[in-house]
């Protein structure tokens, strides 16, 4: 099981959350010093994968979001305390619309399946048997009321 996206996969097939880098190799693709990286993984903006020696892997995602986090900080001016609250956020965000495609696709093979039960009751119906139709008759209905002492 891949422990960040829940699914099985092969141990050997590299993606985009294979922690693959050390600190170093993390710093200079991300353009920071290593210091930083540490700073921000203490912060909780940053957390990489660890060995069993505890050392920093840092995936391809997380370079990229120490880019995110680096352009966020130096370009728009927002403290890391505010650049950790956007990643929640976007992590929520995110986590919510995999929940939302998870419900359309159930709600739409309970659909699916409930179209073949109604076709299965359709297909059931005797031919021999005629519909009944609602005769309209005029009616009238009168409501007797008896007058109150006063």
């Amino acid at each position: 099981m891949d422990g960040r996206s829940g699914r099985s996969r092969n141990p050997y097939e590299l993606t985009d959350e294979s922690p693959v880098y050390v600190i170093s190799v993390a710093a200079q693709l991300s353009g920071l010093h290593p210091q930083t990286l540490r700073q921000y993984d203490r912060l909780g903006l940053v957390s990489p994968d660890r060995t069993p020696g505890r050392g920093r892997r840092y995936s391809a995602r997380d370079i990229e979001l120490l880019r995110t986090v680096q352009q966020l900080s130096q370009d728009e001016g927002i403290n890391l305390a505010g650049i950790k609250r956007i990643i929640e956020l976007e992590n929520q965000v995110a986590a919510l619309q995999q929940r939302v495609a998870e419900l359309s696709s159930a709600v739409e093979g309970a659909a699916a399946v409930l179209q073949q039960r109604e076709a299965q009751v359709h297909a059931s119906y005797r031919r021999d048997l005629v519909p009944y139709q609602d005769v309209q008759q005029a009616s009238a209905l009168v409501v007797w009321r008896p007058k109150r002492s006063e």
